[in-house]
């Protein structure tokens, strides 16, 4: 899409050049003459917030308008999608938009155990990545589903069964144990050690079935958004310096970045309110 400013520099370079009339210009371009004609009405008000979008979208680059509007009002910015879109597009800066794929329709047989409140349900999973030289990063993420916060990142060269109970052992001593544990059947899951864990803490298992990642959507939709984020933008020397970058993303994804489901609230945002509703409703009953 051709964005507005790059059609009036288009009209204004005929007109000048003597190539045609402006009514004509305007018609070869296909912008109509009221928005030709359409000057701001308080044009210094919005070049402070055109940089600040400019800003925030080279920072985050893979964050569209909408994500973008809801950190402007973060900020006490007093905007709505519509004006950052119009100024969004003034600026040319839409994403490429990536070719649609086709989606599996979700089958899942009997009922599937969701969070309903706080350590309820955790999910985690691996992903893999390598440094600059071709040496291989493991990933370990794990979230909390109620919260969708990012409890843990932990990177290594590789991760074993020992190192998934060492991270369980860390959040429970941070924040209690959760009553089930989403994954699934990979060796490190599995592991004599992770079941032991499970047992000795009080811990449920919930297995997917093989070949069926929707069945852990959460965490699927996690990985997306770091892999689309994070490491897609990045190029690690090492395995040391991954493990701080990935730190340092998942701090802002749980304290800063927008999550459409929880209502353009950060994680931690979301935690807040909701402590909030229940210390409000322990004082009305």
């Amino acid at each position: 899409m051709v964005s507005p400013l790059l059609r009036r520099t288009a009209v204004n370079y005929l007109v000048e050049q003597g190539k045609c009339s402006k009514r004509c210009a305007c018609r070869l371009v296909n912008i109509s003459r009221s928005v030709m004609e359409y000057t701001l009405k308080r044009p210094h008000e919005e070049k402070e917030l055109v940089e600040r979008i400019k800003e925030l979208a080279h920072q985050h680059r893979r964050y569209g308008y909408r994500r973008i509007t809801r950190l402007l009002e973060q900020e006490g910015k007093g905007v709505n999608h519509k004006r950052v879109y119009r100024l969004w597009q003034l600026e040319g800066l839409s994403l490429r938009k990536s070719r649609l794929k086709r989606k599996k329709v979700a089958r899942i047989k009997g009922e599937m155990k969701r969070a309903e409140y706080p350590n309820h349900v955790w999910t985690y999973d691996f992903m893999d990545d390598v440094t600059e030289k071709g040496n291989q990063i493991r990933i370990l993420n794990v979230i909390d589903e109620f919260s969708r916060e990012c409890l843990a990142i932990r990177v290594g060269r590789s991760i074993t069964s020992d190192d998934v109970t060492e991270v369980l052992d860390y959040l429970s001593l941070k924040r209690g144990v959760a009553e089930y544990i989403r994954s699934d059947n990979g060796p490190e899951f599995i592991a004599k050690a992770v079941k032991e864990w499970l047992e000795k803490h009080g811990a449920s298992s919930i297995f997917i079935r093989p070949g069926s990642p929707w069945e852990n959507s959460y965490i699927e939709s996690f990985n997306g958004k770091l892999r689309d984020e994070c490491l897609n933008q990045e190029i690690f020397n090492s395995v040391a310096q991954a493990g701080i970058v990935l730190e340092n993303w998942r701090e802002e994804y749980n304290n800063y970045r927008p999550h459409s489901a929880l209502g353009g609230l950060s994680p931690l945002a979301y935690m807040r309110r909701y402590q909030e509703n229940l210390k409000l409703e322990a004082l009305i009953t």
